[in-house]
């Protein structure tokens, strides 16, 4: 597949219903805002792309105005209930699409963010993680070569890296990811909010696919702890550790076999008490 040459190729956006972080009132994901950003940018610089913002949920929700406020079109809702598990009908959703962004996680605590994850594993695309640049591959105008778009990945302290990408495939779009979505009164009113089914035709699509499977909702609990090694080390080790990626004392596993990488976090946990099998 090639962005520049062949058939126009379809990208879809998701986008989830947000809270606001005091108030509590929903709103836009500001990590599927940046998402659509980056989709909108890549579809008006690049001819043949087809450009979806798709949202599954209650197509009344008054929070995904704010989609068209930022630039979206169209925004077309798979209507759900509350209560139903989003993933099969999106899954039949998105099987014709090239490329599919979503934000890196959901304004939801903890237990957010699977649904790219599980999203690709259904779909069996591959799934790249906290991008924050796409653009088309210069060279795939040659037919030697097999990718299709170049991404930036957000690597910790301040690091990028570079990858090739072949379509199709899943990103997931990092929260520092620049964007260039700003509100508009006249784009909200000139967009539109496109109800694709029915509740009552969803329910027998859903219940057919997937009959075991129920979102269940409970008040949040206690949040989990995260494991950590204990320190060790000086002050001024510490310090060097939070400025200098090489003084951390840990190694990167980029060889051998799944069960050898296994084993090595495993005796990683071992060594520093934080298993006791």
């Amino acid at each position: 597949m090639n962005l520049k040459k062949g058939a126009s190729k379809r990208l879809a956006v998701l986008v989830s219903v947000g809270r606001h972080p005091v108030s509590g009132i929903a709103r836009y994901s500001r990590n599927d805002a940046a998402a659509m950003s980056m989709a909108v940018a890549l579809a008006q610089s690049t001819a043949a792309i087809s450009l979806d913002i798709i949202h599954a949920g209650n197509p009344d929700n008054a929070a995904l105005s704010d989609y068209l406020a930022l630039g979206a079109k169209t925004v077309k809702v798979i209507a759900l209930e509350d209560d139903q598990n989003i993933i099969p009908v999106l899954k039949q959703a998105l099987e014709n699409y090239d490329l599919i962004l979503c934000g890196s996680c959901a304004e939801g605590g903890e237990a957010s963010g699977m649904v790219p994850y599980l999203l690709a594993s259904q779909l069996g695309l591959p799934i790249v993680a906290d991008v924050i640049g796409i653009t088309p591959d210069p060279a795939s105008a040659s037919d030697d070569v097999k990718t299709d778009i170049m991404l930036q990945q957000f690597l910790p302290k301040g690091r990028r890296r570079a990858i090739a990408v072949t379509l199709p495939a899943l990103l997931t779009v990092h929260p520092l990811a620049p964007s260039n979505a700003r509100y508009a009164h006249a784009s909200l009113q000139s967009g539109a909010i496109d109800r694709h089914k029915t509740r009552t035709q969803l329910s027998s699509v859903t219940n057919n696919l997937d009959q075991q499977q129920v979102w269940r909702l409970s008040p949040a609990t206690a949040r989990p702890l995260k494991l950590v090694a204990q320190e060790k080390r000086s002050g001024h080790a510490r310090m060097l550790s939070a400025t200098v990626a090489e003084s951390r004392g840990g190694r990167m596993i980029q060889e051998g076999s799944a069960s050898e990488k296994a084993q090595a976090i495993l005796t990683y946990l071992r060594e520093h008490r934080l298993v006791d099998y």
